[in-house]
């Protein structure tokens, strides 16, 4: 059996996620992953969005389990440092216990974020990651963007904002799950055929994501941390 926790959307919130880190050390988890923004528009003054990435990279290294990440959209500057760290799925894959992670990070806004890839570059990263995992017997797809037209992309006004390559992408591989962030207020579930679509949400508000895999049986959720 494979627990994976999902923390995302950490926003250079410092303070909260070491707050919440200590409950997930509790949990029994095997690996973690951060489907991105580990920093945000705000950044201290004195520091820069690598130094903050830096940190929070440290913390989620602190609770002693493998340690999966893309970057998000406020996360241009880490790209080359996510890689270095040897914790970077962007574009490329990693096997552990038998699990084959990809992905590939940054989404579109309508604020002129740092890291904001076309639907063209997202698919190229996608398949030349998922290419490098092809042969694991189970599959995890690791998008900041979320995938378009799910319960998992809505924002307040109703819209779907998600990724159509995203979706394009699980509709036609079918990976065993699909972690995606982005959507602060869309965490949740969803399925795209036998795929199980998930966003954990805010992390220093809470929230967690969490795939069991069990033999050939997967479980998603979200669930708080309060």
């Amino acid at each position: 059996m494979t627990n994976i926790a999902v923390v995302g959307c950490i926003h250079g919130d410092v303070e909260n996620l070491m707050k919440f880190l200590d409950k997930i050390a509790l949990l029994n988890i095997d690996i973690l992953i951060c489907p991105g923004d580990f920093t945000d528009f705000a950044i201290p003054k004195g520091f820069t969005r690598l130094d903050i990435g830096k940190v929070i990279l440290e913390e989620l290294k602190g609770l002693g389990k493998p340690v999966l990440s893309v970057p998000g959209s406020w996360d241009g500057e880490l790209i080359d440092f996510l890689k270095k760290e040897k914790v970077s799925i962007h574009a490329e894959g990693k096997i552990i216990d038998g699990i084959g992670f990809y992905g590939y990070g940054g989404a579109k806004t309508p604020f002129n974020t740092p890291f904001e890839p076309s639907e063209g570059e997202i698919e190229l990263g996608l398949e030349k990651s998922y290419g490098e995992i092809k042969k694991a017997e189970t599959k995890i797809q690791v998008t900041h963007a979320p995938p378009i037209r799910t319960k998992v992309d809505t924002i307040v006004s109703g819209a779907h904002v998600g990724s159509g390559a995203v979706r394009n992408f699980i509709e036609k591989n079918q990976p065993n799950a699909a972690i995606c962030a982005h959507i602060h207020e869309s965490r949740g579930v969803d399925e795209i055929g036998k795929t199980k679509v998930i966003n954990p949400g805010r992390f220093p508000e809470g929230y967690i994501g969490i795939i069991d895999i069990n033999d050939s049986r997967m479980t998603t959720k979200v669930t708080s941390l309060i």
